[in-house]
């Protein structure tokens, strides 16, 4: 399909470096224009041409497994024209070819769907021979070619696309081209650092629990994240995290919360140590909290009945049950601010209790009025008032932290 045009996404002021070039925008630029989306960085291809030609014209060699340049000023990605073949196995076991007579149609067919194989040339005009308008008019991530199950990372990111996109339909041929690349073996060659590079992005969507589906789907969750744990509930969590706009630390923490082993699912797929952080973190957060929702709960209740029975209540007995009452809550919420390190890194507990509220309510304005009040506790004053007896500080620092939230 030619024809149209999408003069935003193109070069239209008259560029040296590229004058006399065959080039093109390919790939998501020209995407995200045709769903009247901001178009983020343009990747160029580079027809007819050879390396030399490249680094004549000033543009400077970046590619490793195939000729990659960045433009001399804009620092542009510009890829030769090239096509694969499959030469072993993994994402990285493909003999890529770059000669002059590859053609823009050669370099699109090997492309993983037909919406990410559309070009856009320098004047407008749209090369899409694989129908990728069609398929964005339909709301459909559709595979190029047989080539997609030779290709796991291929799968990460049409998760991703689902999540992302997440108001289009995967063709069902598509799916089961997933089906096949992960029953033939090729999704175990994939490397933790890209499986979560993908998880990453995929996470910070505006549906992110699709990617997850859409891996189960196809049977490669396990293959990629074992130890994951993943349903409808944790779904409508991470459904709640976006509502929230949670960063990724908290919604990695809410994907992993119900895995058995939250620290080896991060570790698996290499996640930052903040994230490992998050998801260690947050389950002994949420037990803590539902006891301390329950207990309320049930005091509720003994207040009621106390209310039916007042006239038959001593009054000095229920302050001293009163009392105690909150002498056990100041213990129960700084045992928990402690655990969880918040005294140190109060930022991070908040941030844990947002995450834990997509799960059981959260009192957020009473946590931030408790943490605060338990951080003004001067323990350098308390450590210079202890004098000789410095065994007395750290219990002094504890009491005086207890009586803040009494």
């Amino acid at each position: 399909m030619t024809g149209a045009t999408a003069q935003d996404t193109s070069r239209n002021a008259p560029d040296p470096a590229v004058d006399g070039l065959e080039v093109y925008v390919v790939g998501g630029a020209v995407r995200d224009k045709l769903l009247g989306q901001p178009p983020g960085d343009r990747d160029w291809v580079v027809v007819g041409s050879k390396p030399e030609d490249m680094t004549a014209r000033g543009f400077l060699p970046v590619g490793g497994d195939f000729p990659v340049f960045l433009h001399p000023v804009t620092k542009e990605e510009y890829a030769l024209a090239r096509t694969e073949r499959k030469s072993g196995r993994g994402y990285k076991g493909f003999t890529f070819y770059t000669g002059t007579d590859v053609t823009l149609e050669d370099d699109l067919r090997r492309r993983d769907l037909t919406v990410n194989a559309i070009a856009q040339a320098p004047d407008g005009t749209l090369v899409d021979p694989w129908n990728g308008q069609r398929d964005i008019q339909l709301r459909i991530l559709r595979h190029v070619g047989e080539a997609f199950a030779e290709d796991p990372v291929r799968l990460l990111r049409l998760a991703r696309f689902a999540a992302r996109f997440g108001e289009f339909s995967i063709a069902p041929e598509t799916m089961d081209l997933c089906r096949r690349l992960v029953a033939e073996g090729e999704v175990d060659a994939l490397v933790p650092e890209r499986v979560w590079r993908e998880v990453a992005k995929g996470l910070q969507t505006e549906s992110p629990a699709r990617m997850f589906d859409v891996l189960q789907q196809a049977g490669a969750l396990e293959r990629v994240m074992p130890g994951l744990v993943f349903d409808t509930e944790i779904a409508s969590q991470l459904d709640k995290a976006v509502h929230h706009k949670l960063n990724l630390p908290q919604r990695f923490a809410l994907l992993c919360r119900k895995s058995p082993d939250p620290q080896a699912v991060a570790r698996h797929v290499k996640a930052p140590t903040e994230c490992i952080d998050y998801a260690r973190l947050l389950p002994a957060l949420l037990v803590a909290l539902k006891q301390i929702n329950n207990k309320a709960l049930a005091k509720g209740d003994g207040l009621a009945q106390s209310a039916e029975q007042q006239e038959r209540v001593d009054d000095a007995q229920a302050r001293t049950d009163n009392a105690q009452t909150c002498t056990d809550d100041a213990h129960t919420w700084l045992s928990l601010i402690e655990t969880t390190d918040g005294l140190r890194k109060p930022d991070r507990f908040v941030q844990l209790l947002e995450a834990a509220g997509c799960v059981v309510p959260v009192d957020m304005a009473a946590w931030r009025k408790r943490l605060d009040a338990v951080r003004a506790v001067d323990a350098g004053a308390i450590a210079k008032s202890a004098g000789s007896r410095p065994e007395t500080i750290k219990a002094a620092v504890r009491a005086a932290r207890l009586d803040a939230l009494r």
